[in-house]
């Protein structure tokens, strides 16, 4: 049965998912007007349709539209598609879209603009699973777009979410130019509720609200201005100074508790179901000795994770056993825990033929921690080097000095070993297949398959859950999946993010849909004239 929903969110005829649907949340006497300063991150450009991850994203959703977007209880709703329905065997998705939207240049939002911005994304988005069954975008007029897949497509829903779906300009965008050189990447038009007025890179971006966005009365805010503010100390105490009001972002359990004792501040831990985010140590596979899994398994098993998440985090975070979130209804813990073992790790280095030299060391490596945290990144290298020291392996810290130099460094894949932040992305067909794919090798994307990790066993069993309709077998599949990464150890998952998101608490409206701050922020708004 297909499912269609109105623009109030009606259920027309239920589907497959039998989610109700919810309309856009009303703000109690929302306040219009005032500006909003805060933290924001580096980035090389703002257009989501070519990159993953916060620093694009967070702008890039204010600034484009998408054909959907969230609520906080996993339920689709209308945005640049009015209504919508997907087909009874799963093969395609019909959008109907506004016929009020216009992009920031006053030319009007098209179905050729949905069929051209998905090919965008398909050819050039890290995420090459996200789309991959869709065979093309058919628009029998201006206003529907309807999306073929050669299969069903559980994950199709969730990709046409915000920072995961940018509707971009055709006549913008399809000039003959480079998509990745484009000068519109970071001078963007886009349909969203705000429009960029200047790009700094490395200091700040600045957006104004875009008067003639297709929800009436959106947004309330005049302006946001993200302030880029590489040192985390720093950014905190412009939060607690209002030198800053938002921080989207905060990473440690320390960090919230101490903003959360500010009383002009508010936390909240709400609004990152979605993203799924993992903290974790990738290797890089094709390099030696890191090519051979004993080596890898030695290195799990020198870690002591429980004790470098009860010294870097108060022992308030859990350890992360496999690619799938434990929020997720697919985790499993049936894996190897890989629990700290010196003589194990030991006699795996020896077995793998790198016994210690007269100087005690078998060999050295190299890792570049993700620009961020001290507890999520250079803390954990840290940790790391000592413990892989009492094996007799030298482990060396090359930092960066921002995400760019580290993400141009593990795209590359010039790397050893990285921490690294990623997210599931909601369904794993979005967030964790592009990590274990071998088709998904390509040097210089970030976040695709930069540890060159190939298993044809995993390959299979992803392809097969990425088009099962029965949810019994296709957690079966998963959890032989996250048995055979974990034994495999292409990555050392460490722990799942403890985000929380700080704000003043004049601020109304905060994110806290599955997306959180990577959501429109239509409905942020000041509630004292004082903050305007």
């Amino acid at each position: 049965m297909s499912i269609s929903i109105g623009r109030r969110g009606a259920i027309v005829a239920a589907g497959a998912t039998g989610l109700p649907i919810a309309s856009h949340a009303q703000a109690p006497d929302p306040k219009r007007g005032g500006t909003l300063v805060m933290l924001g991150a580096s980035t090389r450009h703002v257009n989501p349709a070519l990159q993953s991850g916060t620093p694009a994203g967070i702008p890039g959703t204010q600034i484009f539209a998408s054909p959907l977007r969230f609520d906080d209880k996993w339920n689709p709703l209308p945005y640049l598609a009015e209504s919508w329905v997907l087909a009874a065997d799963g093969k395609s998705l019909t959008l109907n879209l506004v016929k009020s939207a216009v992009f920031h240049d006053g030319a009007p939002v098209t179905s050729a603009d949905v069929a051209f911005s998905i090919g965008v994304i398909q050819k050039n988005h890290p995420f090459k699973t996200m789309l991959e069954p869709v065979e093309g975008v058919d628009t029998p007029d201006p206003h529907t777009a309807i999306i073929r897949m050669s299969r069903p497509h559980p994950a199709i829903m969730l990709a046409m979410s915000p920072a995961l779906c940018p509707i971009l300009p055709k006549h913008v965008y399809g000039d003959g130019r480079d998509i990745l050189t484009h000068p519109a990447n970071t001078a963007p038009v886009g349909s969203g509720p705000y429009r960029l007025t200047e790009f700094k890179p490395g200091e700040s971006i600045t957006l104004a609200r875009f008067d003639r966005f297709f929800i009436p009365g959106r947004p309330y805010l005049d302006k946001i201005v993200m302030r880029i503010i590489a040192d985390a100390p720093t950014a905190l105490l412009a939060l607690e100074r209002q030198e800053i009001v938002y921080i989207p972002y905060v990473t440690t359990v320390r960090d919230a508790e101490r903003l959360g004792k500010q009383a002009h501040l508010q936390v909240s831990d709400k609004g990152f179901e979605g993203i799924g985010a993992l903290n974790w140590l990738a290797f890089n596979c094709a390099k030696k000795p890191l090519d051979d899994k004993r080596v890898r398994q030695a290195l799990a098993y020198l870690a002591d994770r429980p004790r470098m998440l009860k010294v870097l985090q108060g022992g308030k975070v859990p350890v992360a056993l496999t690619p799938i979130h434990p929020g997720s209804p697919l985790y499993t813990t049936e894996v190897n825990h890989f629990d700290y073992d010196l003589k194990k790790a030991e006699a795996l280095l020896d077995e793998a033929g790198h016994k210690k030299g007269a100087d005690g060391v078998r060999f050295k490596l190299t890792i570049d921690p993700i620009p961020g945290a001290v507890e999520t990144s250079a803390g954990v290298a840290e940790f790391l080097r000592g413990q892989f020291k009492r094996a007799g392996v030298e482990l060396e810290l090359r930092t960066a000095p921002d995400f760019p130099t580290w993400a141009q460094r593990v795209a590359g894949q010039e790397f050893d070993l990285a921490t690294d932040a990623v997210f599931n992305w909601g369904d794993p067909v979005i967030g964790v297949h592009r990590t274990y794919l071998t088709r998904n090798i390509r040097k210089g994307v970030i976040w695709s398959n930069t540890q060159s990790y190939s298993n044809p066993k995993v390959d299979a069993l992803l392809d097969a859950a990425a088009a099962e309709p029965d949810p019994a077998k296709r957690k079966a599949e998963y959890k032989e999946f996250q048995q055979l990464v974990v034994d495999d150890v292409p990555i050392l998952f460490l722990h799942p993010f403890p985000y929380t998101q700080a704000a003043h608490k004049g601020l109304k409206g905060l994110p806290t849909t599955i997306w959180g701050p990577m959501s429109p922020w239509d409905e942020m708004y000041w509630e004292a004239a004082d903050r305007r």
